[in-house]
């Protein structure tokens, strides 16, 4: 399955991780576009300084680890497309021309169903898609959430519980999942 993740999902980095997380482990193909990319690059610049110096090798680490996720796509694809944000439509155009199944997103209400069916597409937000994941493959995602908890208690100044992280990273049903330590 190839899923074409949206700004939103690769930035923060918990639901990054947790996300191309499962991918390494061959759950589905990521796809993103160079926008989306530069996007991500910008939206750490909150962090201050050294945010968007962060993000700009984390991109450079995800790109060489999955070098055929980039996608483009013609002007005329950009231009035949309509959503609610205009300045959504670049994230439609590249799961069309990536022939994505999916599009990952925390913003339902700006990739409206009725307009993705018509393209062969459909939307998840990233707590749902890995719920379902784990329904399927448990103890792959089990071994991603354990990584990803592991490393957030290695680089933070606090020992976190799992579903607590989980939840703080917008992903709660997942979390669900992982009561306790």
């Amino acid at each position: 399955m190839k899923v074409l993740l949206d700004t939103c999902v690769l930035y923060p980095t918990v639901m990054r991780e947790m996300v191309l997380g499962v991918a390494a482990e061959g759950l589905f193909q990521p796809l993103w576009s160079q926008r989306i990319l530069d996007e991500w690059s910008r939206a750490a610049t909150k962090l201050g300084p050294q945010g968007q110096v962060q993000a700009d090798a984390e991109i450079a680490m995800v790109s060489a680890r999955w070098p055929d996720a980039r996608v483009s796509f013609k002007p005329s694809v950009f231009d035949r497309l309509w959503l609610p944000d205009k300045n959504d439509i670049h994230v439609l155009a590249a799961a069309i021309c990536g022939h994505a199944d999916l599009i990952l997103t925390m913003n339902a209400k700006d990739f409206p169903r009725n307009i993705l069916a018509e393209e062969g597409l459909s939307r998840s937000d990233p707590d749902g898609f890995l719920v379902g994941l784990y329904a399927s493959a448990p103890q792959v995602v089990e071994c991603v959430v354990n990584a990803v908890h592991a490393d957030a208690n290695r680089l933070s100044d606090q020992q976190w519980e799992r579903h607590r992280l989980l939840k703080k990273a917008r992903l709660p049903r997942l979390g669900k999942k992982f009561t306790g330590g």
